[in-house]
């Protein structure tokens, strides 16, 4: 199924906008409760005024906030970026660390937000668990598990490590594009005959193609 995937979504990757470490960090913590696309507006202004973990931590506190505003959530979201820019500065000596125990204690960062940034900034394998990968994950028959750290320990156990982090960006590809959560697109998905769930959604091909998306929402 994920071999098809790949032939399907040939250029699947993270679709956050970044270019170093703690810009992706930053991003991940926007993208919660929105969507990449609306990160992707904001993060330009915010990257060109913020450009390493000592700015966020020393950020005025408005300014940070005014910026991140159409992500919502803004206020707590300024203040996960601020601790994680001071916990940075003080534990990692400013570098945003590339161990997922690291990541995992600074402020705001769970496994998820540690996987992304392991797989996509430092190309450590990792599976990002978020709610399409998990919501396919249980769709497919991989897993039935609804925890998040649950569903990543069985997909550790399916998958070979070496291909978690593009394993993850072919599914949430696939979630975003066609297998949607109330109407998936079963007629025009490349991986129908393998899926225990085909018939959730139209299965006439014309009728399901009405349904793909050309490119993702979170």
């Amino acid at each position: 199924m994920v071999k098809v995937l790949g032939e399907t979504y040939p250029d699947a990757h993270c679709e956050l906008d970044f270019r170093t470490p703690i810009e992706l960090l930053v991003a991940t913590v926007l993208s919660a409760q929105c969507t990449d696309q609306r990160v992707n507006k904001v993060t330009p202004a915010l990257f060109e005024r913020y450009r390493t973990p000592a700015d966020y931590a020393g950020a005025d506190r408005e300014e940070l906030e005014s910026l991140i505003a159409p992500t919502g959530f803004f206020r707590q979201k300024a203040k996960t970026l601020q601790g994680i820019g001071q916990a940075v500065c003080d534990r990692f000596g400013g570098e945003v660390p590339a161990r997922l125990t690291d990541l995992v204690t600074l402020p705001g960062v769970g496994r998820k937000t540690a996987n992304v940034v392991l797989g996509d900034a430092f190309g450590v394998p990792g599976i990002t668990v978020d709610t399409h990968l998990g919501r396919l994950a249980r769709r497919f028959g991989w897993t039935t598990q609804t925890d998040p750290v649950k569903v990543e320990s069985d997909l550790m156990e399916i998958f070979p490590r070496k291909d978690w982090t593009q394993m993850s960006h072919r599914v949430i590809w696939h979630g975003r594009r066609r297998c949607h959560a109330k109407r998936p697109a079963c007629g025009a998905c490349p991986i129908a005959r393998w899926c225990p769930a085909f018939g959730e959604g139209p299965t006439d091909p014309t009728e399901a193609e009405r349904l793909v998306r050309e490119s993702g929402r979170a």
